[in-house]
């Protein structure tokens, strides 16, 4: 067998870390990521993430056993089963029948926490990701991939995977002409902890349930609990003793959407409101609504707080068939509003592994096995855009996908 190909990984997030994780098990032994955060909490990184069966396969395919306990300790405890929703004034609209095809297994990870999550993806990882390393561009010198960092610093290796996310720089230089479309909404994210919304009286149908408010108008809020089945600091002294996490507490991950038109500010002045702007601009948005939603965000903490533009990538496409590869926003980016981005990126990464471990095994060729990769991946990835742009366009009641389809303005 031919030594494995030295793998560059740019970009240290959920998809990036997987595929390293990945490629360690199948016996790669020669594999960097290069993240520009200077450590795992170097920016905002979101909040909780829905996981799906096919998610959860992914990080299982991905992960070392001993990972994946410590996924498994660390994922949402789920109190109750479905998603219901309710009108701005917390009158019962419906509630779905969900049929998850986990059922009541004790052991499936159907939510985690973001910065926990990329805590588990960087065990046992060690100087493997470089940080504080921002690419700048890359080059292919003799058959190898030489990639540029700022400060002059330079990695060469045989694969260069580009996991750095919907403002890829490896995207921008191999694809110029590549926009994302802006769907014309704007978001919150924040958070507020669990014991401070109960101690303040939240509804028990507030507590334990995602939760999805629809106005008249088509502002939205989505409201759901984090509740850990051990605390993660607790999980890693058990499990992984030596690993460091952060002391995280339950919470409640709240997300406010509006179009732009109903926003009455210019994106300029959006995303440039501080947390505690943020805050008060729902408080003002919701002015009519049931007191208790609107006392979900009086205990919001506008240090956890920031905007977001949903934006989409239509259509997904493959990139030519070489040393450079796709995975996860760079190549697919969608809005939250269907919870399956992530997703997405843990799909790529287990199935991009699983081909560059074929062809490191010599069962085919590179080229052959990154194609089959992208047609793979262009077929779930555009199947999961698709289902996002349909929940936003009915929660919103504003956007108009075949309009977006034809857009060419890029998002913020």
């Amino acid at each position: 067998m031919e030594p494995s190909p030295r793998t560059i990984i740019i970009g240290g997030g959920i998809g990036g870390l997987a595929l390293a994780q990945g490629l360690r098990q199948a016996g790669f032994g020669d594999v960097v990521v290069h993240e520009r955060d200077r450590s795992p909490v170097g920016r905002m990184q979101g909040y909780r993430l829905r996981i799906s069966p096919e998610g959860e396969r992914a990080l299982r395919a991905c992960l070392p056993r001993r990972a994946q306990d410590l996924l498994v300790a660390t994922s949402n405890a789920r109190r109750q089963e479905g998603l219901v929703a309710y009108d701005e004034q917390l009158v019962k609209a419906w509630a779905p029948e969900f049929s998850d095809p986990r059922g009541d297994d004790p052991d499936k990870v159907d939510a985690v926490d973001r910065v926990t999550l990329r805590r588990v993806l960087l065990a046992g990882l060690g100087d493997a990701v470089r940080w504080g390393s921002r690419f700048t561009h890359y080059e292919e010198v003799d058959g190898k991939v030489v990639a540029h960092f700022a400060g002059g610093h330079r990695d060469t290796g045989d694969l260069l995977i580009a996991a750095d996310g919907a403002n890829s720089q490896v995207r921008a230089q191999l694809r110029p002409d590549d926009r994302h479309h802006d769907l014309g909404v704007r978001a919150i994210l924040t958070r507020t902890p669990r014991a401070t919304a109960i101690g303040a009286g939240i509804p028990d149908v507030l507590r334990d349930q995602f939760v999805n408010v629809t106005a008249p108008d088509g502002v939205r809020l989505a409201w759901m609990p984090m509740v850990f089945r051990t605390p993660p600091r607790e999980a890693a002294a058990r499990l992984w003793p030596g690993l460091e996490f952060d002391d995280t507490g339950d919470y409640y991950m709240s997300v406010f959407s509006v179009h732009q038109d109903h926003l009455g500010l210019t994106d300029d002045a959006f995303f440039a409101m501080s947390g505690a702007e943020l805050c008060r601009l729902v408080l003002d948005k919701t002015a009519g609504w049931h007191p208790d939603l609107r006392n979900v965000f009086a205990h919001a903490q506008p240090e956890e707080t920031y905007p977001l533009a949903l934006r989409a990538t239509m259509p997904v496409e493959a990139w030519p068939a070489g040393p450079v590869i796709p995975l996860g926003d760079a190549a697919h980016t969608m809005p939250p509003t269907g919870g399956v981005g992530a997703n997405t990126a843990l799909r790529d990464a287990a199935g991009l592994c699983r081909a560059l471990t074929a062809a490191f095994r010599g069962e085919r060729s590179l080229v052959d096995a990154v194609t089959a990769y992208q047609r793979e991946m262009v077929g779930y990835a555009t199947e999961a855009i698709d289902m996002s742009l349909r929940i936003a366009k009915w929660s919103m009641k504003k956007i108009d996908v075949n309009e977006t389809e034809h857009s060419t303005t890029p998002a913020q």
